[in-house]
C-alpha cells in the first residue's frame, strides 16, 4: 500500500491528500511514496489506444491509493483532459520531426504550457479536498515563467484558495508576465520580486520552514514540491509511450529541457512504475548546475545567468533532492545532511559509484544560446517546424543522444508554445510565430502585480496581511 514520507524521514504515513494540500514537509524535505506502484508490461501493453484521460486514470490511481473516491477521482480526470480544456483531441499530441524522433507538444493547455498538464488537475484536486474538508488554504510559489500562469488559471475560480506568485522582476518572457498579472481576480496576487528565481524559490522554502507563518496562513504549494504535480506529469510519458509500441525489448527515450528537476523526475518515477522508458536526456542551457553533476558527481551552485530559455534560469533544482533520495537507497538520514550542509556550502560530492549509476539512468548535456538559436533554424529550415528556445534545447540534446544510439525512438518534450517567446523565434528565423488568439487579447490588458524587495520579512508581511490572516 502507498503511504507518503519526507525524503528527509519525517512526516511517514501519509495519504496522499495529506501531501496534496501541505505540499512540503515539515523537516524541510518533500514528499515522496514508500514504494513506486508497479504497472506490469501487460497491463501497459492494454494502453494502447486508450485515450489520454483513460491512462490518466490508470496512471494516476494507484498513487491516491483510495484517499479520493474512485468515481470522483475518475470523474475529476475526466473533466480535466478533454477538448473544453486542451485545444487537441490527442491532448498531447506526436509530431514526427526524423526518422525516429518526435515531438510531444505540450502547450495544448490554457496558458500553452507543459504546466497545464498538472496545474489543471491540480486546481481542480484542491477544490475537491478543500470542500470535503471544509479548509482554506494559502498557496504560494515561485516561477521563473510558465507555473504562475499555469497555477493561476487553475486556482483563480477556487474559492477556498488564495494564491500568491512570486516572479523575478524583468526576468520572464513579456508574454509570460502579462498572462499572471493581466488576470483581475480576487484570490490572485503576483509578486515581482527584486532578484531571480532562484531567490524567490528560496523565499518559497523559508516560508514552509517559517512554521508559526505556514500554520497560521494554511501554506500549501503548487510548484514541482507538490508530489502531485509529479504523478500528473507521469501520464505524458506513459501515453506517447503506449502511442510509439514501447515495450521492454523496445524502450522509448525522451529528452526534457530541464531546470527545476520536476518534469524530468515525472520520467524517471513513470520509470519506477514499470512503464518502458530508454534513456532520460537531459537538456540545460547555461545554467548547467545539473549537466556538471551527472558529468562530475559534484553539485556546485554558480550564479545564475539569463538566457534565451529564461525557464531554465535555475541554479538551485529542488526536485533533485527526490532523485537523490532513491539513488542513496532511501538513506533519510544521510540525505538530511546532506542537504542542510548544501543550504550552506552550496556544494556536494556523491561517490564515483553512485556518479556511474546516475550515468547509466541519464544522459545530460548543455545548451548555449547560439546553440539554441541555430538549433530553432535548422529545425524551420529542414521541417517547417518551429520550436520554442526550451524545446530547442532538448532537441539539441537529443541530437546528441540520437547519434550514439539511433534504433531507439526518442520522444523531445516541448513544453512551451514559440509564441510565447517571439524575440527569440524572430531572431532564429526571421519572423514571428503566429501568436494564438487567447494569447492576443492579454497583452493589452491592464496588470495587476505589487514590487516588493528580495528581503523575506517584507514579503512575508505582504503575504500575512494580504491573505487577511493577522
Amino acid at each position: 500500500m502507498t503511504h507518503y514520507l519526507s525524503t528527509r524521514g519525517a512526516d511517514t504515513h501519509k495519504s496522499f491528500t495529506d501531501v496534496l494540500l501541505s505540499g512540503m514537509a515539515s523537516d524541510g524535505g518533500l514528499y515522496i511514496p514508500s514504494v513506486f506502484p508497479h504497472i506490469d508490461a501487460t497491463k501497459f501493453g492494454a494502453f494502447e489506444g486508450l485515450s489520454y484521460a483513460q491512462i490518466a486514470l490508470q496512471m494516476i490511481k494507484p498513487f491516491v491509493n483510495g484517499a479520493i473516491d474512485d468515481n470522483d477521482l475518475a470523474r475529476i480526470i475526466d473533466e480535466t483532459y478533454n477538448i473544453d480544456n486542451f485545444d487537441h483531441n490527442a491532448i498531447a499530441p506526436l509530431v514526427q520531426i526524423g526518422p525516429n524522433a518526435w515531438i510531444q507538444e505540450l502547450f495544448h493547455g490554457p496558458t500553452f504550457s507543459f504546466k497545464d498538464y498538472a496545474m489543471q488537475l491540480l486546481g481542480r484536486l484542491f477544490d475537491y479536498v478543500l470542500e470535503q474538508r471544509g479548509e482554506r488554504i494559502t498557496i504560494v510559489a515561485a516561477t521563473s515563467g510558465d507555473t504562475g500562469s499555469a497555477a493561476i488559471e487553475a486556482c483563480k475560480n477556487c474559492k477556498n484558495i488564495d494564491i500568491f506568485i512570486l516572479h523575478p522582476e524583468g526576468r520572464t518572457s513579456d508574454v509570460q508576465r502579462k498572462q499572471m498579472t493581466s488576470v483581475d481576480s480576487e484570490n490572485v496576487h503576483n509578486i515581482a520580486m527584486d532578484g531571480n528565481f532562484d531567490d524567490c524559490q528560496a523565499f518559497v522554502k523559508a516560508l514552509f520552514a517559517d512554521r508559526k507563518t505556514a500554520d497560521k496562513i494554511n501554506l500549501s504549494a503548487v510548484n514541482s514540491i507538490n508530489w502531485a504535480r509529479i504523478v500528473a506529469q507521469t501520464v505524458y510519458y506513459a501515453s506517447a509511450s503506449a502511442a510509439l509500441g514501447a515495450n521492454d525489448q523496445r524502450p522509448v527515450s525522451f529528452a526534457v529541457p530541464t531546470g527545476n528537476f520536476g518534469n524530468v523526475y515525472a520520467g524517471w518515477t513513470a520509470k519506477q512504475c514499470g512503464i518502458p522508458l530508454g534513456k532520460l536526456v537531459i537538456g540545460t542551457n547555461r545554467n548547467d548546475i545539473i549537466t556538471r553533476f551527472f558529468e562530475t558527481g559534484r553539485m556546485q551552485v554558480g550564479t545564475v545567468e539569463p538566457s534565451l530559455s529564461p525557464s531554465m534560469d535555475i541554479q538551485v533544482s529542488s526536485n533533485f533532492e527526490r532523485y537523490l533520495c532513491d539513488l542513496m537507497g532511501r538513506d533519510h538520514a544521510s540525505l538530511a545532511k546532506m542537504m542542510t550542509s548544501f543550504g550552506s556550502k552550496k556544494r556536494f560530492n556523491i561517490s564515483a559509484e553512485l556518479t556511474q549509476q546516475t550515468q547509466a539512468a541519464f544522459k545530460a548535456y548543455r545548451c548555449s544560446d547560439e546553440d539554441t538559436l541555430d538549433t530553432v533554424k535548422e529545425t524551420y529550415a529542414q521541417t517547417g517546424y518551429i520550436l520554442d528556445p526550451h524545446t530547442a534545447v532538448a532537441l539539441h540534446s537529443a541530437s546528441h543522444a540520437i547519434a550514439k544510439d539511433p534504433a531507439t525512438p526518442m520522444v523531445v518534450l516541448s513544453c512551451a508554445h514559440p509564441a510565447k517567446f517571439p524575440e527569440a523565434i524572430k531572431k532564429a528565423i526571421g519572423i514571428e510565430p503566429e501568436m494564438p488568439e487567447k494569447l492576443a487579447e492579454i497583452m493589452d490588458k491592464k496588470e495587476h502585480f505589487t514590487t516588493l524587495a528580495n528581503d523575506y520579512n517584507t514579503v512575508k508581511d505582504f503575504i500575512v496581511t494580504t491573505s487577511g490572516a493577522t
